[in-house]
């Protein structure tokens, strides 16, 4: 580690942010298995230098906002004994954190310090569960089993899945129109390029595209980039891009506002011209200037940061993965929602250094200067954006559901009227940072520490730290606990003159809505991991059913939203139903009606939104058969799901 902190200053630093990578707190009872995992994700997570384990420090949640507060050791000899013996037996090669008694008030605590392993020694895993899932990454502030893709950053020498042979295939599935298109772009770059000399075939095989051992065979890369839309039908049918147009800001809010979709095939170099051009042509007339002509007072969508926007899409997804890429036009903003979950972390997005998915790939899109290697790609989109006076990028990795999502808002920052709306807040003496949050929070409804780290490209400890300072002003109001706190405006800045102005989207159900903040919380902060707490969630479930309405009364409540199929199944439930599959049916039907809040649909069942939410909602999710409303914001005070079906 650079820096040698004490048990207190570490205290200090966990509570002045809601999230940290590289400190982690634990009771102070047994060494339990996720502080090895924690253990594990320090000594392999690259860039980081590992980081420290706190026992006997735990997070408050009595408290307001979430403090971690000291509950001390104990047995202080066995736990440190305990750590030790786990550490040097349970991994693959023995592990020697530094382990230190420190005291804080009067209670003692064990803090724990994980130094980053040389590379040659990665990965680190648990040896019973073997690789890939034995091996965890630090992945913000949490820990994540490893993929066959997080083996490729430990396993250098691995070969890479674009350079996979693509059985069957031949020189005949070239697009020669995609060879084409890449001579005339290396040409610009480099006129005098060795490889402009080569036949098609030995220009293929520089590029990786042929396989070595018989070249009349083409890898995943070469079908990939000069294939012709036929051959990759035929060989990789779900290898396409979706382009969507969906009406308003809202996926598919009603059954009956269908969206328009284009399903594009064809080698990448060629593609990617054809997905700019579409996008370009749906965008309002207003919206789009030609690169030469693009001035800092623009207000059009600068067409360069479009173009970096896909083209990371398509050099960094995971083909792995037999799913579209999806690029979703909304009214407010697009959204490229692609496979494979972004190798860099998600806190670290912009910074230099790449961690590239498809080296062969990404080499091509390099040469032909369609894209950059140094990882500065997602900064300068964002410098673009910001000089086009366009809401900065932003960007959501998902290890869970194996997916990387950009979104490109077209909300004009800081115009004239928004100057005129924040000249309201001058006696505060706020940042420009805390300004632009404002307008965020005044247009999407909600802002999170990660939202406005992307928003104001700072670190964890500054985002929290303005954050709470509006707080503490009275501008905005806190939500959640901990890591899962998120910001929705206060009554002072929310009045008639500043409401909203993407009242569409707000939800309203009335009197019927349940609105309490225990429901606000944050299902992610509730989720529990342990097997005792998931055995638990039957007792759970049973007991709260006393304290709600039955399922009759519910029906006469949500009457517009239950017609007579839904009834049926409602009335077939059992107050002790083990069949999942029939609850997540009738959650299905009810979201295909309208949006609609976790807490709406326990009532309609009968049941606790924390269990609706943990064994129905997040798995509805996982299996894209419901959506997020608000996808840009999961804590997002309105949050509400919908069907995804056709």
């Amino acid at each position: 580690m650079e820096f040698d902190y004490s048990a207190e200053k570490l205290l200090s630093i966990l509570n002045q942010q809601d999230e940290c990578d590289w400190i982690e707190a634990k009771g102070g009872g047994s060494i339990s298995k996720s502080a090895m995992e924690t253990v594990c994700a320090y000594s392999n997570e690259p860039g980081i230098g590992g980081g420290y384990i706190l026992l006997g420090v735990a997070e408050d949640h009595g408290q307001l906002f979430g403090q971690y507060t000291v509950v001390g050791v104990s047995d202080l000899d066995k736990v440190q004994k305990d750590f030790a013996s786990m550490c040097s037996s349970m991994f693959n090669i023995p592990i020697r954190p530094k382990i230190e008694v420190e005291t804080i008030g009067e209670k003692a605590v064990v803090k724990i310090t994980v130094v980053e392993l040389d590379s040659s020694k990665k990965p680190l895993y648990i040896e019973k569960s073997g690789l890939p899932s034995g091996a965890f990454r630090r992945v913000g502030s949490t820990d994540q089993r490893c993929t066959e893709d997080d083996l490729r950053v430990f396993y250098s020498s691995t070969e890479s899945y674009d350079v996979s042979t693509v059985e069957g295939s031949s020189l005949a599935d070239i697009d020669e129109t995609a060879v084409d298109r890449y001579r005339k772009l290396r040409e610009n770059i480099n006129p005098a390029a060795e490889e402009l000399t080569y036949n098609d075939g030995d220009l293929l095989l520089s590029l990786g595209c042929l396989n070595r051992k018989n070249r009349s065979e083409l890898t995943l890369a070469g079908l990939l980039l000069f294939g012709s839309a036929k051959a990759l039908r035929a060989y990789y049918p779900m290898l396409r891009v979706d382009y969507i147009r969906v009406p308003g800001n809202q996926w598919v809010p009603t059954p009956d506002d269908r969206f328009v979709t284009i399903d594009m095939r064809g080698p990448l170099l060629t593609l990617l011209f054809r997905l700019v051009d579409a996008i370009n042509a749906d965008l309002p007339k207003g919206f789009l200037l030609s690169d030469n002509e693009l001035q800092a007072d623009s207000s059009g969508l600068p067409t360069k940061a479009l173009r970096e926007a896909i083209v990371n899409a398509l050099m960094h997804r995971s083909y792995r993965e037999h799913r579209p890429t999806q690029v979703v036009r909304y009214d407010n903003r697009i959204e490229i929602i692609n496979p494979g979950y972004s190798l860099k972390a998600e806190d670290r997005l912009g910074e230099p250094g790449s961690e590239t998915r498809n080296p062969f790939i990404a080499a091509v899109f390099h040469e032909t200067n369609l894209a950059e290697t140094k990882g500065s790609g997602i900064r300068a989109m964002r410098i673009m954006m910001r000089e086009s006076h366009l809401a900065p990028p932003m960007f959501e990795s998902d290890r869970i559901n194996n997916q990387f999502t950009s979104r490109l808002l077209l909300l004009h920052f800081l115009d004239e009227k928004d100057l005129r709306w924040l000249s309201r807040f001058d006696a505060l003496k706020l940042s420009d940072g805390q300004k632009q949050a404002l307008i965020f929070i005044r247009e999407v409804g909600a802002i999170d520490n990660a939202r406005y780290r992307q928003l104001v490209d700072c670190d964890v400890l500054q985002a929290s730290q303005e954050l709470r300072a509006l707080r503490d002003l009275g501008v905005i109001v806190s939500k959640g606990k901990g890591r899962a706190t998120y910001y929705i405006p206060s009554p002072s800045m929310n009045d008639q003159d500043t409401a909203l102005s993407t009242g569409a989207r707000e939800l309203s159900t009335g009197a019927r809505e349940l609105s309490t903040e225990a429901q606000e919380l944050s299902t992610e902060a509730q989720e529990l991991s342990t097997e005792a707490q998931e055995l638990s969630t039957e007792a759970q479930e049973l007991s709260t059913e006393a304290e709600v309405k039955t399922t009759r009364d519910n029906k006469e409540l949500f009457s517009e939203l239950i017609d007579p199929k839904i009834s049926s199944l409602l009335d077939s439930l059992g107050k002790r139903e083990r069949d999942s599959s029939k609850i997540e049916k009738i959650i299905v039907e009810i979201c295909s009606k309208r949006a609609i809040k976790a807490a709406e649909l326990a009532t309609i069942l009968g049941r606790n939104e924390d269990y609706i939410t943990r064994k129905y909602l997040n798995v509805l999710l996982d299996r894209g058969e419901i959506a997020y409303l608000f996808p840009e914001l999961r804590n997002h005070p309105q949050q509400a799901y919908v069907s995804v079906k056709a």
